[in-house]
């Protein structure tokens, strides 16, 4: 793995990536955002969704949570989507946002962040690495200390599969921590084998993976635990370090890989990559 560096500063007003086509493997209804800023660029982008959000059968635990969130201390956020069905869960169960006022939050990333400022819930910590280790460290820097975690009552709504890093970290350091799924991924159903091989093997200058969930997907499809085949010739870039292990684990080179794990420095990255190519 390596940074995307470029080794000259990216000109203004540029589109390094005019007659470049980059895969992109966000779920559908969130990839607007990754299009706009490639295409700011001049790429040619292909959403190739590898990764579909879904309801769960059932909500039996989050709906226990939500019910007793007197309970808890601390509500942890990994994600856009823990947000968006946690709040479909909460009004379900004819609570408000008000119910979250005596709540610690903490989000992960900036658009996680937003989204609850846009539900006018207060967030009262924002890791500067956005992953689990990050809110780890950043928790024990709020409450002041390791000494201070345990205790703690923590709510994590999250996929229903996901690292255990943080819950076990917590725990671990003696605070009492509940996992409430929210929601699932899941490969899209419409996800063609023969179409996405040719695809990739035809136009594609680069695939972007937005998160370990994608990656995984993709190698399913392909039923391979080394993706150079379908990817041969094919940069790639990651949004993170947990998703660059991941890309590492199926045999990937990655390439591109921002210094800001957001959506906006990885179409940024891309850029400058192939401004100096």
């Amino acid at each position: 793995m390596k940074d995307s560096k470029p080794t000259q500063p990216m000109p203004a007003n540029t589109q390094p990536l005019n007659g470049r086509t980059i895969v992109i493997t966000r779920a559908q209804n969130q990839a607007d955002e990754f299009v706009a800023e490639l295409e700011r660029f001049g790429a040619n982008v292909i959403v190739c969704p590898t990764i579909e959000i879904r309801e769960l059968e059932s909500y039996e635990r989050l709906d226990e949570a939500i019910d007793h969130l007197y309970g808890y201390d601390w509500l942890i956020f990994t994600s856009i989507n823990g947000v968006e069905y946690f709040f479909k869960r909460l009004k379900a169960r004819d609570r408000n946002t008000s119910d979250l006022d005596e709540l610690k939050v903490c989000a992960i990333g900036e658009a996680t962040a937003e989204r609850l400022h846009d539900l006018h819930v207060h967030v009262d910590v924002i890791p500067q690495e956005f992953n689990a280790e990050g809110v780890f460290a950043a928790l024990q820097r709020y409450v002041g200390g390791a000494d201070r975690l345990p205790g703690l009552n923590v709510l994590i709504p999250r996929a229903s599969v996901a690292r255990d890093y943080l819950p076990r970290a917590l725990q671990d350091a003696g605070a009492r921590v509940d996992i409430a799924p929210a929601y699932r991924t899941s490969l899209p159903a419409n996800l063609d084998c023969g179409r996405v091989g040719a695809m990739l093997s035809g136009s594609a200058d680069c695939i972007a993976f937005t998160s370990s969930s994608t990656v995984k997907n993709l190698a399913r499809l392909f039923d391979t635990q080394d993706l150079n085949v379908p990817l041969a010739g094919v940069v790639v870039a990651c949004i993170g370090d947990v998703t660059a292990k991941t890309a590492a684990e199926f045999g990937l080179r990655v390439e591109i890989l921002p210094e800001q794990f957001t959506i906006s420095a990885l179409a940024r990255a891309i850029a400058e990559y192939f401004a100096n190519k």
